[in-house]
């Protein structure tokens, strides 16, 4: 019987790879260990708040949700505080000055999976760098969303290299529907009449049972089960379907009249007919718009300018509930530009430093500057009311950054401040301000770049916290090593 044939030699830069990694390893390892003594010194304090009664994991219940709802997950504190490397992956063999966009970073129990240009990948936790499944895709990927169905699948906006009887690359009109635990593509759907869908105006979202497709000229919305559409909007109107932002609900972003006198508006839809269910209308002075969260509706706005003056919040009826000030830009959500400066892939629920719960949303500050104070701050904010709730302090040197709502509790990230001390996933609970530790640890050498949400990913779900740069270019001074791609921490089982 035949196994193939031998493995080829070693190139210089595979082996350049594998050092790395081994001295990654190695290095979060002793960390590790070192953070888990002071951990287990500090007494029974940690495991006191880990497992006693007013934990997190008390106030955190998990409702049963049907399989094509938009998942929710509720963490439980980890067994263990201490975390290790579950997924370490690094791509290679850059040319010169090339850049490999890397949209697009999901995780279930089972799987991690990234998007890399014109593939989509998934890794099993603790076979390091190895790849449980590959997605060959028509071309790269265009468009992205963040969510994920309750039983692990979600979907990908894709441009083809080609189109039939052309030479030249097709819009970005193909829908790719496929499950994140076994790489399988479950559907492909051309979009109709998707002539202007462009990676730069090409928004993706998904809601119970249905996904959403809007690039300005148009929109479109299909049924997960099969990839059948539902409805669509494509005929000449005077106002653009701009995007949209799913989950619990469908809203759609509307721009109406003409480049000079236009105006915004909001409605939320029914995902499975399309049709209207309330309208909220904007002002003519806003420059730009991002639905960060469709329920409860939360609206950020640049009046006047082009980054986040505002967030509107209304209620369950479309009527404004109220209006919170960024403070002069004091606050930066960090809403849209992803990508250098662009809006590529879909910018219209991305804001990377802001997290919207039922009753509160959460806003990081910008960075204070100012030695031995916290380098910035998350604001709760009541989504009803629009009044402060309460303030929770970044340390010197180690800045908050607000990853996602855990039930009625946040979930925030932690970085190091000197690469030996520990980073650290904490529980903040909005009514007494107390923090809860989740996770331990410290990233590989060669990552500290993934540790902001400005330029990278942060996701935590089912007690393992992911890293994953949203862009990829090889170092000038070394331009034939590794460049680290994803990491991922946390307990195996």
């Amino acid at each position: 019987m035949s196994f193939g044939p031998p493995p080829s030699p070693y190139t210089q830069s595979a082996l350049t790879a594998d050092n790395q990694r081994r001295r990654r390893r190695t290095r979060l390892f002793g960390v590790v260990a070192a953070v888990l003594v002071v951990a287990l010194c500090a007494g029974g304090w940690l495991l006191m708040h880990a497992n006693g009664d007013d934990g997190p994991s008390k106030k955190a219940v998990a409702v049963p949700q049907a399989p094509d709802e938009i998942r929710e997950t509720v963490e439980r504190v980890p067994r263990t505080p201490e975390g290790e490397l579950v997924v370490d992956y690094d791509e290679e063999k850059f040319k010169d000055d090339e850049t490999r966009y890397a949209p697009g970073t999901w995780a279930t129990d089972k799987i991690f999976a990234k998007g890399i240009k014109n593939q989509l990948m998934g890794f099993k936790f603790g076979e390091w760098d190895k790849k449980a499944w590959t997605i060959e895709l028509d071309g790269h990927i265009c468009a992205t969303t963040k969510h994920v169905t309750a039983d692990g699948r979600t979907a990908v906006v894709v441009q083809p290299a080609k189109r039939k009887g052309t030479k030249d690359a097709g819009v970005c009109d193909e829908v790719v529907f496929f499950d994140l635990d076994t790489g399988k593509k479950l559907w492909t759907a051309t979009m109709p009449d998707a002539k202007s869908a462009y990676v730069t105006n090409t928004n993706l979202t998904m809601a119970r049972g249905t996904v959403a497709v809007a690039w300005g000229n148009g929109s479109v919305a299909y049924g997960m089960v099969d990839g059948k559409q539902l409805w669509k909007s494509t005929g000449v109107t005077t106002c653009e379907d701009k995007g949209f932002a799913g989950g619990r609900s469908l809203l759609v972003l509307l721009r109406c009249g003409d480049e000079s006198e236009h105006a915004y508006r909001v409605q939320k839809i029914d995902p499975r007919t399309g049709k209207p269910q309330w309208t909220y209308k904007m002002t003519k002075n806003i420059s730009e718009v991002y639905l960060p969260s469709s329920d409860p509706p939360v609206i950020a706005v640049g009046a006047g300018d082009y980054t986040v003056t505002d967030l509107i919040t209304l209620d369950d009826q479309g009527r404004h509930s109220a209006t919170i000030s960024m403070k002069g830009g004091r606050f930066d959500p960090m809403c849209g530009s992803s990508f250098d400066g662009t809006q590529y892939f879909g910018a219209m629920e991305n804001c990377y430093a802001l997290v919207v719960g039922k009753d509160a949303l959460f806003v990081a500050s910008k960075d204070d500057g100012e030695i031995d104070q916290p380098e910035n701050w998350i604001v709760a904010y009541d989504v009803h009311t629009g009044k402060s709730l309460r303030k929770f302090d970044g340390r010197p040197l180690q800045p908050l950054w607000p990853v996602k709502m855990n039930g009625d509790q946040l979930l925030a990230y932690r970085p190091s401040a000197d690469m030996v001390g520990p980073a650290a996933v904490v529980s903040i609970d909005p009514a007494t301000g107390k923090q809860t530790p989740f996770l331990f640890f410290n990233l590989p050498d060669g990552t500290t770049r993934m540790e902001t949400p400005e330029w990278s990913d942060i996701r935590f779900e089912h007690g393992r916290a992911f890293f994953s740069p949203r862009q990829l270019s090889a170092s000038a001074a070394h331009p034939d090593d590794p460049v680290p791609a994803a990491v991922g921490i946390g307990n195996v089982r």
